[in-house]
């Protein structure tokens, strides 16, 4: 990414990226499918399970975003040795976090799903499902710290070679773990997240085998497992951002996925099946981002950051041609799409709606994802996460609240508050466009204060390749004129 045109090398990164994102998408869409052939209850259940998968999803994006910029760096500074450390340690990392959020989920599951509004017989679908999705947490985080640190070395493609044979994997066993095909028991929606299991630790087992060997840019190290406090506060500090960034996404799909609740199984299962669609966009936009960290963090490395420049500018058009398109078949066509998942007339009908409000924005929520990418490739993981508090809990939770309910019940007290007319679950839809276009509008001008040009990292041990290179500079601020 530091020489060469500028579109062919950012095509050539990008688009195992996608398909890589595409096949992850791939994953909910396989599981939602043969769901949908149990009944609405079970689709409602999978949909409100989306957003909390979506958190675990994004702590662990969160987490190696620092592995993305740190490799990416190292690399671009010919430092490949320094790199193999980052690798290492964040392998240690994402299984400690991974591992505590497992437990501490399971042990909280039903408080979760009642927080969501999961009653009945969907609670009974939902909890099914989280029960075992919660034991996979450490295959989810290992297989992530896996991708980004080939990422950062530029290697794209070996993710998705192995996230095409998982999701294959899943798909083969979703019919028979959900619908009980030959000497399978029928499970249900526990079965979808069992078909998760398996294909999760298919490919970490395999990607472990990759790092292992080398010769895809990294290696893994037995000896460098040695937890290095120097790297693991580096690792840290750059990657916390990141990481509350992605909770706060998340929370924020569930506090969304609760006040659809109160509109029925309908308005439920519609949602989940709509923001599976919207998926495409961030499939789209989140692989342009990834590969604009790369592109950004190695000139950075380079000490080329006018080059960086024209990368984040590149994707960016790009991403958002790509998603006005996609988003154009979606509201032309909007029952065709539907129609794939579900038979269900309200659920159609309220997914129709849903689209055609939604997915004229989503460039715009694609471009915005491309430009977090940038800032997240020069380290500067804060101004990312700042974007994504304004997209979320400044312009979508509030419109949410005003446009959807006429009145807002304080949690813990019985404090009512009189927010006045509503237009129902489309002033839920509403939130979503408005967000997408506000949080676009300012990463954009976030971006062209032109603060985030330094790299974080000090290139000056980049001649010595021997194993007594020092550990990262803590000179550079990464957020010096951002905050």
């Amino acid at each position: 990414m530091t020489t060469g045109a500028i579109a062919p090398r950012l095509a050539q990164l990008a688009w195992p990226l996608v398909l890589g994102n595409l096949l992850q998408t791939f994953y909910n869409l396989a599981d939602i499918f043969w769901v949908g052939r149990v009944g609405p209850d079970a689709v409602a259940a999978a949909s409100l399970m989306f957003p909390l998968s979506w958190l675990f999803v994004s702590t662990a994006m969160g987490i190696t975003a620092a592995t993305i910029a740190l490799v990416s760096q190292h690399v671009g500074a010919g430092d490949d040795r320094q790199a193999d450390r980052v690798v290492a340690q964040t392998l240690l990392l994402t299984l400690a976090v991974s591992s505590a959020l497992a437990a501490l989920g399971y042990a909280f599951r039903r408080e979760l799903l009642t927080l969501i509004g999961a009653e009945g017989r969907v609670f009974t679908e939902a909890l099914a499902y989280i029960e075992v999705i919660f034991l996979s947490l450490p295959f989810i985080f290992l297989f992530f710290a896996f991708r980004a640190s080939l990422q950062g070395a530029g290697d794209t493609k070996t993710a998705m070679w192995l996230m095409v044979l998982s999701a294959g994997l899943n798909v083969v066993l979703d019919p028979f773990l959900i619908l009980g095909w030959g000497p399978f028991p029928e499970m249900g929606t526990r079965g979808a997240a069992w078909a998760t299991f398996i294909a999760r630790g298919f490919a970490v087992a395999a990607g472990i085998y990759v790092l292992l060997r080398g010769g895809f840019g990294v290696r893994l190290r037995l000896r460098d497992l040695r937890p290095d406090r120097s790297i693991l506060a580096r690792l840290i500090d750059i990657g916390y951002p990141a990481t509350i960034d992605g909770w706060a996404r998340s929370f924020a799909s569930v506090v969304m996925a609760a006040f659809v609740a109160p509109f029925g199984t309908a308005a439920i299962a519609a949602y989940g099946i709509g923001l599976r669609l919207m998926s495409i966009s961030w499939t789209v936009s989140g692989a342009a981002g990834q590969a604009t960290a790369t592109g950004v963090g190695q000139n950075l490395g380079a000490t080329t950051p006018d080059r960086a420049k024209r990368v984040t500018h590149v994707a960016t058009g790009g991403t958002m041609a790509v998603l006005f398109a996609v988003a154009a078949a979606c509201v032309l066509a909007p029952e065709l799409f539907l129609g794939v998942f579900i038979d269900d007339a309200d659920v159609i009908e309220e997914g129709v709606l849903f689209l055609r409000i939604t997915a004229p924005f989503w460039a715009f929520f694609g471009g915005t994802m491309v430009i977090q990418g940038a800032f997240r490739g020069a380290g500067q993981t804060k101004v990312a996460m700042a974007l994504s508090f304004l997209s979320r809990w400044v312009f979508r939770v509030p419109i949410a609240i005003v446009l959807a309910f006429s009145t807002v019940t304080i949690p813990g007290t019985v404090l009512v508050i009189d927010v006045g007319p509503s237009i129902g679950v489309a002033g839920i839809w509403i939130a979503y466009a408005v967000g997408a276009l506000a949080s676009f509008l300012v990463a954009v001008f976030w971006f062209r204060l032109g603060r985030w040009t330094d790299g974080i990292v000090d290139s000056a041990s980049a001649d010595d390749p021997s194993d007594d290179v020092s550990a990262i500079s803590e000179d550079t601020d990464p957020d010096t004129g951002t905050d």
